[in-house]
């Protein structure tokens, strides 16, 4: 079931020597469940090592670039760029998507846990990019996809804490404390899901989904932003 990269290297601007690695890193750990004759293994070591390699990219730049801020601030904005909703957006818009290598069953789930099946694709890709092509041109497929959304998220405050971001802002636009309302909860106690509300008033302004209440409260808190523009 072997699937053709090379629109995938036109993405990433670089021609692999090995091309075992980069379908290694769109392979997740659900695909060879179902698929025992792949020979090669899934995504979750070259993700550990994608995910050193952002953490040193992205802060060897904030570093550089912000030489006035103090840790605690350059660190937010450092998690603001590498979460996973920011990695999933970046591997939605390259179309990581397309390439994944996924279990039949993972193929059809598109809420948060594919969110952080395209955001550990990303930290995969950028390791496998590193061990193929060397550090320089992981650092510029960084550059190029994750930190020009720099600048944003400094100007919007988009490095707060959401839930401080939308109360800090409902206070001042609006005079008003949001309020979060549990609206469901589902599965089995060992893998629980949680939709959570957030109210202006008696006004809902949006729900978010976790696995735990503070995961639901923050996604909440985020679609709450964007639904007032904030």
């Amino acid at each position: 079931m072997d699937i053709d990269l090379s629109p995938l290297e036109t993405i990433l601007g670089a021609t692999f020597k090995d091309k075992t690695l980069l379908s290694i890193a769109v392979t997740h750990r659900s695909f060879l469940n179902e698929n025992r004759a792949v020979e090669h293994d899934h995504n979750e070591r070259l993700e550990f090592l994608g995910d050193a390699v952002l953490e040193l990219v992205v802060t060897d730049f904030l570093f550089s670039k912000f030489e006035d801020k103090a840790e605690g601030e350059l660190t937010a904005i450092r998690a603001a760029l590498v979460n996973t909703n920011t990695l999933s957006e970046v591997a939605s818009r390259l179309g990581i998507n397309d390439f994944l290598r996924l279990s039949r069953g993972e193929a059809k789930d598109t809420g948060r846990a594919r969110q952080y099946i395209l955001a550990n694709a990303f930290e995969a890709v950028t390791g496998a990019l590193y061990l193929d092509q060397g550090y320089n041109a992981a650092r510029d497929f960084i550059a190029r996809e994750l930190l020009i959304r720099t600048d944003d998220i400094v100007d919007k405050r988009l490095w707060q804490d959401p839930k401080s971001r939308f109360q800090e802002k409902a206070q001042e636009v609006l005079g008003k404390t949001p309020t979060y309302k549990t609206l469901k909860e589902e599965g089995p106690d060992h893998d629980r899901t949680f939709t959570i509300g957030v109210f202006l008033g008696d006004e809902q302004i949006a729900q978010g989904m976790g696995r735990s209440k503070q995961e639901a409260e923050q996604a909440a808190a985020i679609k709450g932003n964007e639904a007032k523009g904030w």
